[in-house]
């Protein structure tokens, strides 16, 4: 069966791509992941692979041709598949829809949402059979195994067919949902009836909508919005928790941005959320002996098989110390205001990463990965740190790159992008893959002692607890005030024994303690 290959999303932004070179021409059999074209964005050189083992039917673009992103590139025939009776019962009337009603049905293929993703779950339909949705509108959000991801349209149109229910599981490449294209045909000569089809779409659902945005508009303390709308938000200085949003559960798109910033929400409007917000729940009847049964997915699922294989197959050791960090709280409040003005946000984290990668520097075992079968340890250059963040949809652990060459401004930058992501749970696989070491900021929510699970295949992984001021003695025996922190670590005991992580810990809190010889090691 010939299937086409949709081009999926290759980067933040990206719409289109230049076709470099072909690597396999019409009429050649291909391997499942062999490279088919290299491919130019504004931002890198992206190689693209087969999905499925098959015989390369057509080549949609020419070299130096710009392809569109969601649109097929090439064609194959896919190896042991062929139409089922329902699909040739569908031609026909695919084919004739356009000339019947003046509609283009399509579905929509889901497309790559990840390395290695071959199925997500649908967590949230954000639209139901029959709406109008404009091009970009988010349509629903789907879990993988690493992240939350939202799925956009690619046109404007009316939603005919939701192919999966909420809970169900949806797989790459196949349709996700299908949808009917005002004013489009199987012509190519068309564009401008698209476009024209496509404004009197947007322009009739607006007209319809108007009256009702204003009336159904939902205000929430956690903005519920796409990323482009919450860049679009950075860019206009606008804070999304005071936008109402227009969408299902009050999710903020771009034209809701646009009218927050026409006009300043009304009084009305706000004493009429506050008496909703302000409404007692409804009584419950308690009911006892009862039980409810959650399957798990997703995130959660990959985090349970991560911890269960690391603690079988790692023998954990724990070591404990505190830190003073009565100096380095107050460098960083003096630096603090000076960087916000910059758009910095300068936390502590940055301060324990860049002072971890430097006592690195006379560890580098702190830094390895050791083999399944313990023969061989793998020494890492670059120090990936990643941190352990408590998203919405679970533990999700993103790594700063190549700490040991970037400032602390440049991981400050980073903290910030990576944690408001993870926080999201649309941090990219990149960002999740290749970590080297682990700090988990346990402390942020309280406690101060832990015994962190390593982050397999990785060798060791610090737990933060709590800042405290307590009572302790200065040089001349007097009793001061010092911020003090709780630090444990976990190591594996195949490759680090206590007295290399006593140092190595000794050597990280030295840098702490004293900013100036951190400062100074960095130069």
């Amino acid at each position: 069966m010939s299937k086409d290959f949709i081009l999926p999303d290759i980067g933040e932004g990206i719409v289109e791509c230049e076709i470099v070179e072909w690597l396999v021409a019409e009429g050649d059999a291909v391997k499942e992941d062999q490279p088919i074209c290299d491919v130019m964005t504004d931002k890198a050189l992206v190689q693209i692979p087969a999905v499925h083992d098959g015989v390369i039917s057509k080549l949609y673009y020419a070299k130096g041709d710009i392809a569109k992103v969601h649109a097929p590139l090439f064609a194959m025939d896919v190896d042991g598949e062929a139409p089922t009776q329902s699909e040739e019962a569908q031609a026909p009337a695919a084919t004739e829809a356009p000339s019947e009603t003046g509609e283009h049905l399509e579905d929509f293929i889901l497309p790559d949402i990840g390395e290695g993703i071959v199925e997500c779950e649908i967590v949230e339909w954000l639209v139901s059979e029959g709406d109008e949705v404009v091009e970009d509108q988010a349509v629903c959000d789907v879990m993988t195994d690493k992240a939350l991801v939202q799925i956009p349209a690619k046109y404007t149109g009316k939603v005919k067919k939701l192919y999966y229910q909420k809970g169900d599981i949806a797989a790459v490449h196949s349709p996700l949902f299908q949808m009917s294209i005002a004013g489009q045909s199987a012509e190519p000569d068309v564009s401008s009836a698209v476009v024209k089809a496509q404004t009197n779409a947007v322009t009739k659902s607006a007209e319809k909508s108007a009256p009702a945005s204003s009336a159904t508009k939902q205000l929430n303390k956690k903005a519920v919005a796409s990323p482009a709308v919450r860049r679009k938000a950075r860019e206009l200085d606008v804070d999304l928790t005071q936008v109402p949003g227009s969408g299902k559960n009050g999710r903020i798109y771009k034209q809701d941005i646009e009218d927050f910033l026409n006009e300043t929400p009304s009084q009305e409007t706000q004493q009429q959320a506050a008496p909703k917000a302000a409404e007692p729940a409804a009584t419950v009847t308690a009911v006892s002996g009862g039980s409810r049964v959650e399957p798990i997915k997703g995130i959660k699922a990959a985090m349970a098989k991560q911890m269960v294989a690391s603690v079988s197959t790692i023998p954990h050791f724990t070591f404990c110390d505190e830190i003073d960090l009565t100096k380095l709280i107050a460098m960083r409040s003096e630096l603090k205001e000076q960087y916000k003005q910059q758009g910095v946000k300068l936390t502590m984290m940055p301060f324990f990463i860049k002072a971890l990668s430097l006592a690195i520097k006379q560890f580098p075992v702190l830094n390895s990965q050791v083999n399944d079968d313990c023969s061989e340890l793998t020494y890492f250059d670059d120090h990936n740190i990643g941190m352990a963040v408590d998203s919405k949809i679970g533990l999700l652990v993103p790594n700063i790159k190549s700490c040991q060459s970037k400032s602390i401004v440049d991981v400050a930058n980073e903290v910030t992008r990576l944690t408001e992501a993870a926080r999201d749970g649309r941090v990219s696989p990149d960002d999740l893959k290749g970590g080297t070491i682990s700090i988990s900021n346990i402390g942020a929510i309280g406690g101060t002692i832990a015994t962190p699970i390593i982050n397999k295949p990785e060798v060791a992984i610090v737990a933060l607890g709590k800042l405290q001021h307590l009572p302790r003695f200065d040089a001349q025996g007097n009793v001061i005030s010092a911020a003090i922190m709780q630090v444990s670590w976990s190591g594996d005991h195949r490759v680090i024994d206590g007295g290399t992580i006593a140092r190595f810990n000794n050597l990280w809190k030295s840098y702490l303690e004293d900013p100036a010889k951190m400062m100074m090691a960095m130069s």
